[in-house]
């Protein structure tokens, strides 16, 4: 009984980001933050360069989906606005993208993801469909990907 408890509370947390989906008005916004506040904090403290977030979402990709799936049983929706981890995933590997880590990249790496998430330009809106947690986190991987490959080819015409 502990246990279960114990795994609800963690998916629960995880699904959030650990309270950011209860951000009122704009949960998914609060999470891509988040993301990169955590992301300014490996750069400036433990010398991460883009590369590392794209390794970051890989290794939370597993619980992520796990988490999102299981709070969207519990609430029986399809994707509730509090589940955030796919905004984060989403986040980190559209910053993953950046060739240089600057203020117009972290600026660019923002704007383009939550554009992207938002617009959810084909096949982004497709896989949203996909059953359970992978649906909910698929859709904002697709959205990281354009992200990190329109943020790349800025870098590339030194844009940022």
């Amino acid at each position: 009984m502990r246990r279960a408890i114990r795994g609800r509370a963690i998916a629960r947390a995880l699904a959030t980001w650990f309270g950011c989906g209860y951000f009122p008005g704009a949960p998914g916004t609060a999470a891509s933050a988040a993301a990169l506040l955590i992301a300014a904090l490996l750069t400036r403290y433990a010398g991460w360069q883009p590369r590392h977030f794209a390794l970051l979402a890989l290794a939370l990709l597993v619980p992520g989906i796990w988490a999102a799936h299981h709070e969207a049983r519990r609430t029986a929706e399809q994707d509730p606005r509090r589940v955030v981890i796919d905004e984060v995933l989403g986040q980190w590997i559209t910053l993953a993208g950046a060739r240089t880590l600057n203020w117009k990249s972290w600026l660019a790496a923002f704007l383009l993801f939550r554009i992207l998430d938002i617009w959810k330009p084909a096949p982004v809106r497709q896989l949203e469909n996909l059953p359970g947690g992978f649906g909910i986190v698929a859709d904002d991987l697709m959205a990281g990907v354009y992200g990190a490959l329109v943020l790349f080819a800025a870098g590339c015409f030194n844009l940022y």
